[in-house]
């Protein structure tokens, strides 16, 4: 008997060991990434919300993105190449929702796959409707998210325009994280702001519907959908969307920048 027990000791302390090993060597990688050297010019260049952040929001940002980057794949699909360009642009729409949320990870995303141009819902990038720029993917594809190469690019390199589709994914993902994609990010949200955002929602929804807006017509196909474009809008061009819907900026402003509201 003490033989038996001492031989299922050892086994027990062997899985021990390699479960500690391949956890040990799995955390030496990711310290071990660095971000591309590009990363502080495109960053100056293309994201202004980084360029007022002082030294260490900097530092702070940067190690965000460094973090996310070690963790998630990034795959080029149909003869796509992924340059450094494109890392530092997804990571960028993934830290920036979540800048005021330090422990935050996106912990429902293993891989993103970068399509050389549209696509339609079954993720095909020839025939008809290809019309889809960015999808959070289900079944199958749970756990992944699909970007167009040119969109992603554009969602930076157009400072004009209110439209970013990466920023737009991500934040789908974070309305996910409370299990349901339905425009009430759960986890931003305060109890008693649940009320007030489904209001306002609401309410703008069928502004936009009237054509008593600017923002993409897009918004009103869900609520979810609503809450993605609008976010897009806060991160592209926080001044104009304060100027023109200074209620909605508020309560935007109270789900990503809650010390600051």
């Amino acid at each position: 008997m003490l033989l038996k027990e001492i031989i299922v000791g050892l086994v027990v302390t062997g899985i021990l060991t390699g479960i500690y090993l391949l956890w040990r060597r799995k955390q030496n990688k990711l310290a071990a990434y660095k971000l591309p050297p590009s990363t502080k010019f495109l960053l100056y260049n293309y994201l202004p919300l980084y360029r007022v952040l002082n030294d260490d929001g900097k530092q702070r940002f940067e190690e965000r993105m460094r973090d996310f980057l070690a963790r998630t794949k990034i795959t080029g699909v149909e003869g796509v190449v992924v340059h450094d360009i494109d890392r530092i642009f997804i990571a960028a729409s993934a830290i920036l929702p979540l800048y005021a949320y330090d422990k935050w990870r996106y912990y429902n995303l293993n891989e993103i796959l970068l399509y050389p141009t549209v696509f339609n819902k079954h993720y095909d990038t020839d025939g008809y409707d290809r019309n889809v720029l960015g999808m959070v993917g289900d079944g199958v594809m749970n756990r992944h998210m699909i970007l167009s190469q040119p969109a992603l690019r554009d969602g930076f390199m157009n400072p004009d325009s209110t439209h970013n589709t990466a920023i737009h994914e991500f934040v789908h993902l974070i309305d996910k994280a409370d299990g349901a994609i339905d425009g009430v990010p759960q986890y931003l949200l305060n109890k008693d702001n649940v009320k007030k955002w489904n209001f306002y929602s609401d309410m703008y929804m069928q502004a936009i519907r009237e054509g008593f807006t600017d923002i993409n017509p897009y918004a009103t196909k869900s609520k979810a959908e609503f809450f993605a474009v609008i976010s897009e809008y806060y991160f592209k061009q926080p001044g104009m969307l304060q100027y023109r819907y200074p209620d909605l900026y508020k309560m935007l402003q109270e789900m990503y920048q809650p010390k600051a509201a």
